[in-house]
């Protein structure tokens, strides 16, 4: 596995749960960690966290599904560190459990708009500066949901799959400046996302014998593909999920 220390990542949704875990962990790496999130409280408390390890970090409000927000924000974490390496797709949300018919618009808007809409515009704001590189990786957190479907879950079920696609064709796009692109999928995580789906029945958190996760636990694969050479692994997905589902 290369080297991480002196690395520069930006992370989306890195205020709480998985996107905190992995700014931590990558921060621990010796990796420079740009924190993004539309919560500032959130994301300052992880940046003191980094710091108090003896990391760097910076901690930039912004809105995923603001595009110029966005390009204000990857141009303020460049002149803070001079390069960015590693991007980490991780913002993301969810809306109540309904089957179609029943579903609010402004609920479907709102979730695609979040975890499809604004896995692309971070990309296409990040992606410029990864090609001055010559090399870079990026994450992005899927779910399992979005390569099955679930009944009850529409907006969830294809953004995830949107973002899945995304990643493959990414991968297809970038792959000539030796930039990386792979699907994390976590399985069913305790966070505030998580303890949401917990009420839900039918979801991963009721599979008998799955493994429930801490945020923590999704760490260890996120530096392993953060790690990998140039010329590694592009357009996969890689799923700590325990069952098919």
């Amino acid at each position: 596995m290369e080297s991480l220390n002196g690395k520069v990542a930006l992370i989306t949704g890195a205020g709480k749960g998985i996107g905190k875990a992995i700014a931590i962990a990558y921060a621990k790496q010796g990796i420079k960690v740009c924190c993004i999130a539309r919560t500032l409280n959130d994301i300052e408390l992880t940046v003191n966290e980094i710091k108090t390890l003896g990391g760097d970090a910076i901690a930039i409000l912004c809105d995923v599904t603001n595009y110029k927000n966005l390009e204000i924000s990857v141009q303020k974490a460049f002149n803070q560190f001079g390069h960015i390496d590693i991007l980490v797709i991780n913002a993301g949300t969810d809306c109540e459990k309904l089957p179609v018919d029943k579903l609010d618009i402004e609920e479907w808007k709102r979730v695609i708009d979040v975890n499809l809409n604004g896995a692309f515009y971070t990309a296409k704001a990040v992606i410029p500066y990864l090609k001055r590189n010559g090399t870079g990786k990026i994450i992005t957190i899927g779910s399992g949901i979005g390569h099955k479907g679930r009944a009850d879950s529409a907006p969830y079920s294809c953004s995830k799959a949107g973002l899945w696609m995304l990643t493959r064709i990414l991968a297809q796009e970038l792959s000539e400046y030796k930039i990386s692109v792979n699907e994390l999928i976590p399985g069913p995580v305790n966070t505030d996302m998580g303890n949401y789906s917990k009420k839900d029945n039918s979801s991963t958190f009721s599979i008998r014998g799955e493994w429930i996760k801490n945020p923590e636990d999704i760490v260890e694969l996120a530096i392993f593909l953060a790690g990998q050479p140039a010329i590694g692994p592009t357009a996969q997905s890689f799923s700590l999920m325990r069952r098919d589902i």
